[in-house]
């Protein structure tokens, strides 16, 4: 056991200070959907061609969640970071993870924008 506790503050201690962001970003989004009554199913869903920072229940629909912290508003901010190319890598990694769930629930893409502090929730912003 002392060893994994030691393999896991050796990973974390190579994490650069974006990915350390980006790990608290999705930590407080995390936080943030739960006291609104969400539910976690999965953190950090990766398949060959894309991934999803978090995946929640929200009653009876799936929620594919993308995170994005920005310090500023600089180069458009932490909305603007969304590229088409990212959201179709987000459509791609949803597609992949609803092929194992038999029937297909109802689903929404979800973004959790944390910017210069500030954290908005806007639901729906994907249409796959």
């Amino acid at each position: 056991m002392a060893e994994q506790s030691w393999l896991g503050k050796r990973l974390a201690s190579i994490r650069t200070p974006r990915q350390r962001s980006g790990d608290e970003g999705e930590e407080r989004a995390l936080l943030h959907l739960q006291q609104a009554g969400l539910k976690l199913v999965q953190r950090s869903f990766l398949c060959k061609g894309g991934e999803i920072d978090l995946i929640m229940q929200d009653q009876a629909s799936l929620v594919f969640v993308e995170v994005r912290t920005r310090a500023s508003a600089q180069f458009g901010g932490a909305l603007a970071s969304i590229t088409p190319t990212k959201q179709k890598r987000m459509v791609h990694a949803a597609q992949v993870y609803l092929q194992k769930i038999k029937p297909t629930p109802a689903c929404r893409f979800d973004v959790v924008a944390i910017q210069e502090g500030k954290i908005s929730w806007l639901k729906n912003v994907i249409t796959a």
